[in-house]
Parts: structure tokens; sequence; C-alpha cells
């Protein structure tokens, strides 16, 4: 495995990271971060393979800028975590698995981006795609749990700051 493939990963993981904080706040069960700490993994096993394969050709007939779709993922998902927030319904029960598979696309797409020059940057593919897979797994899921260490000092507000952060971050993507 070379350094660069580790920094890459690494680089890959930090938006993970960041937005896990945010969403950890939800103070979601233990069991709903490791899904959405898997299924951030799972994404960015394969996000680099589908860019390597597809990605050229994808976003020729397209057209789409991919920052927008990671906008909107995200403006949602904090518009979401607001008006949650609000509610007397407890936060743990309300994440479902399309909300995780959602923010695990909008943590990934930049490892599609990535997969689109894969080939120049190392011979081993499927050696980059389980270290970027591993890196974001683990980034996720400490920043997860750091987030909800968060929710449990500082309560509610962490939420609705944790929605605000997301919908910033989405925004920061359009430029």
């Amino acid at each position: 495995m070379s350094l660069v493939i580790v920094i890459i990963a690494i680089s890959l993981s930090m938006d993970a990271f960041s937005l896990a904080l945010a969403y950890g706040t939800l103070n979601l069960n233990k069991s709903s971060i490791v899904k959405i700490s898997l299924i951030v993994g799972f994404y960015h096993f394969f996000m680099p393979l589908l860019g390597m394969n597809f990605g050229s050709a994808l976003l020729s007939y397209l057209k789409i800028n991919p920052n927008l779709v990671v906008f909107l993922i995200l403006l949602f998902i904090g518009i979401q975590m607001i008006y949650e927030t609000f509610k007397e319904e407890n936060l743990k029960s309300i994440m479902s698995i399309w909300e995780m598979l959602l923010f695990g696309l909008a943590v990934s797409i930049d490892s599609f981006s990535v997969g689109i020059g894969l080939k120049v940057i190392s011979n081993n593919i499927a050696l980059s795609a389980i270290t970027f897979s591993i890196f974001s797994f683990l980034f996720t899921y400490f920043g997860l749990k750091l987030g909800k260490k968060i929710n449990n000092i500082v309560g509610k507000s962490s939420t609705i700051l944790g929605g605000i952060v997301l919908i910033i971050i989405g925004i920061v993507y359009l430029f």
C-alpha cells in the first residue's frame, strides 16, 4: 500500500468524520452507529470502483455537478435534524435505513471522483478500495461516537447545531 493511497483515504474520510460528528449529535444507539459506519465503508469501497469504470462516461452524459447532489442531500438531512429536534419523539427510533443510505452517499460522492483517476494513482485497485473503505468506516464510527458524547454533554442544542453544520457544509460544496 502506498503512502499516497493512505493520504487519499484520510482525505476522503475527513468529510465523513466531520459530517458524522454533526450527525452523531442525534444521540444514535450503538446499532445505528455501526450500521451507518458500515454503509459509509461500503460506499467508499464501491464508489471509487464505479468511478473508475463508469465515471467519465456517466459525467459526460448527465452533466450534473456532483457537488449539487451533495448539497441537496446535506440540506435535506440538516433540515430534518433541526425539525426532529423540536418534536417530542425519541430521535433514536427516527433514523431510517434510507437516511443512513443518503448519509453514506453524501459522504462518498468524492470517492467516485477519485475513482475516475484511480488507475493513474495505483496499480492495486482492490487494495486501494479496501483502504478507502476501512479508513472511512473508522472515521465515521469515531465521528458518530464523539458527536454522541457532545450531545450527552450539551443536549438538544447540539442536534440543532449539527443540522446547521450539515447545511453549511452542503453550501460550501456548492462553491
